[in-house]
This record gives C-alpha cells, sequence and structure tokens, in this order.
C-alpha cells in the first residue's frame, strides 16, 4: 500500500512539473508588453462641440484629473445639490480670457475650451470658493505623464460662469458627463 501511495504521489509530482514548466514556456514565448489582451476603446464621441443649458447658483469648488486605460479625464467638483450644470466644451484655435480677451497659451496639439455654468467664488459674499488665477496652470492638478492631457490653464470666473483651457495631445474625441454634482470631461487617447 505504501508503495503505490508513493507511486501515485510521484506522479502527481509530475503532472504538476508539466503543467508548470508549460506555463513558464508559455510566458517566455508571449511577446514583452502583452501579457493581457488590449483594452477596447470606444471613439464614437465624436470632436465636435458639446453644451447643455442649465444655469446653477452653487460654486465650483475643484477641479481634479485622473488617467483610465481609455481616456484621461477632468472633473470639475461642484458638489451636492447641483444636480445639472451648463456647460460649453469645444475646441478653439486659441485661448483668450473671458471678459478681457487677452490670449493665454496653451500647451498641446489642439486646446479644449470648457465653460461651466458655475462661477469659482460665492455669489452670496463673493468668496472665492476655487483659487485658479488667469492664465495660470490649474491649482493642485499634475499632468505630467497623462497620455492625452499636456497643459491646463484657468480662464476667468466671469459672469456666473468659470472657463478653462485644456491642451491635448491631438484634436480627439472627448465627452461631457454629469454625475451627483460633477461636470466630468474625458478625452479619448485615440481615434
Amino acid at each position: 500500500m505504501r508503495r503505490l501511495g508513493t507511486a501515485s504521489t510521484a506522479l502527481v509530482l509530475a503532472g504538476v512539473g508539466l503543467v508548470g514548466g508549460a506555463g513558464v514556456a508559455e510566458a517566455a514565448t508571449a511577446p514583452v508588453g502583452k501579457a493581457t489582451p488590449a483594452t477596447v476603446c470606444s471613439t464614437a464621441w465624436g470632436s465636435g462641440t458639446k453644451s447643455a443649458v442649465n444655469e446653477n447658483t452653487k460654486p465650483l469648488k475643484n477641479i481634479t484629473t485622473s488617467q483610465n486605460p481609455c481616456f484621461d479625464r477632468m472633473v470639475f467638483d461642484i458638489g451636492s445639490g447641483a444636480d445639472k450644470t451648463g456647460y460649453h466644451v469645444g475646441y478653439v484655435g486659441a485661448f483668450h480670457q473671458d471678459g478681457s480677451g487677452e490670449r493665454i497659451p496653451v500647451g498641446g496639439g489642439a486646446i479644449l475650451q470648457v465653460y461651466v455654468s458655475t462661477p469659482s467664488y460665492d455669489p452670496a459674499s463673493g468668496r472665492l470658493t476655487y483659487a485658479g488665477k488667469a492664465g495660470k496652470p490649474l491649482p493642485g492638478v499634475n499632468i505630467s505623464g497623462y497620455k492625452t492631457f499636456k497643459d491646463t490653464k484657468f480662464g476667468a470666473s466671469f459672469e456666473g460662469q468659470t472657463q478653462v483651457g485644456l491642451g491635448v495631445r491631438a484634436k480627439l474625441p472627448f465627452r461631457v458627463l454629469q454625475s451627483g454634482g460633477q461636470l466630468i470631461v474625458d478625452v479619448a487617447h485615440t481615434w
């Protein structure tokens, strides 16, 4: 009986060695950087101007960015109670500050201008709620290493709306979403 147990153990270990060896051989022949299947990304968003008309008196609290396998994302945080916010997002040849018309340089191959129908100050008190300064990069936003985003500039907060210039690699498809007091702008990595 002991001999049968030893023989069974030897067969099991040999099988594990074959399976383990096959896994190593497969991994060794797989192309570098191709260990997982490619992500399929939608590019059906288009690059035409997108807008919605909704007035909002809640002030802008923050602007953040993040990366996704298919797109780079910019989020305008307005906070709870701001269900729908108006916006106007589209590509422009040059970025001009709202109100003064002064040209603000924005790096990248294309400029996406974002207007959000919310001020960056409290309308009741006039107190600043978002510390953006005209012609300067967005405070607290670091886009180094992003695939699509190349530059950010604050334009103005003028007559109840906030303006941002987003420098992107090229004129790529983008979409605008709203969710829970946030306005979201996604720009695809490719066509």
